[in-house]
């Protein structure tokens, strides 16, 4: 049986990292450059040399901050979902409708998948997505371990940010009222504005997130992320 090879370097400060394994090492993700990880004091900020991409950012308090946007988000959802739209108006009749009146109308037919669709990538997933960085931090801030499924929550969490599309949405609606405002008065309802705020509350959530900083923060408590905490001696049979 060929014996196991474990190659391990020591940096210039004295940073022993693994190639075999990724211990001690951090990947930018942005361009994958492989970088040394060091831990970083609040405030600072860890920069790929290669494209300049954030690779780390703690921040005091960001993670009680991130759970408040997180809270914010789902209120606004809600508003968003079942307040009025907007209202049409012309000659004297008008008709204001919210999402989920959109939704039941066109809960049957053919166009039934793509209000589905609609509703999944608008709502459901910024919602999903919120309630799962609230599971994710909410141990962490008071300095207790991570919940069981963190790692996965967050895992989750992160895949499912590209698919958050409010303002896909938003912008989309804009320009549809561009050309429906010819034809009739439109009134813009609160559900719209709190879809504008979601955007303002995504975003924000966004500058406060760093990724590197939370995984940190699990495998500080004591879960398992992806391995790089494994050791030669614990290292699955059957890799080499």
């Amino acid at each position: 049986m060929p014996r196991r090879v474990y190659l391990a370097w020591m940096d210039r400060q004295g940073v022993t990292y693994d190639l075999r394994t990724g211990r001690g090492l951090i990947a930018c993700p942005r361009c994958d450059a492989l970088h040394v990880e060091e831990e970083l004091e609040d405030g600072e900020t860890a920069r790929c040399i290669r494209c300049n991409g954030i690779l780390a950012r703690p921040r005091a308090g960001a993670f009680s901050r991130i759970i408040a946007l997180s809270f914010t988000s789902l209120v606004l959802i809600f508003a968003a979902v079942f307040f009025p739209f907007l209202e049409i108006s012309r000659m004297g009749f008008g008709n204001a409708t919210s999402l989920f009146g959109v939704a039941l109308a066109f809960s049957h037919g053919w166009l039934m998948p793509l209000t589905v669709a609609m509703l999944t990538l608008i709502v459901a997933v910024p919602a999903l997505r919120a309630g799962l960085l609230v599971y994710t931090l909410m141990p962490l801030t008071g300095g207790r371990p991570p919940w069981r499924h963190a790692v996965p929550a967050f895992r989750l969490s992160e895949a499912l940010r590209p698919w958050s599309m409010a303002e896909i949405f938003i912008i989309g609606t804009a320009v549809a009222l561009v050309k429906v405002a010819g034809l009739a008065s439109v009134s813009l309802g609160p559900a719209f504005w709190a879809f504008c705020g979601l955007i303002l509350v995504n975003a924000a959530s966004f500058a406060f997130t760093s990724a590197t900083t939370i995984w940190d923060a699990i495998e500080d408590g004591g879960l398992k992320t992806d391995g790089r905490e494994m050791t030669p001696d614990t290292v699955p049979r059957g890799q080499t």
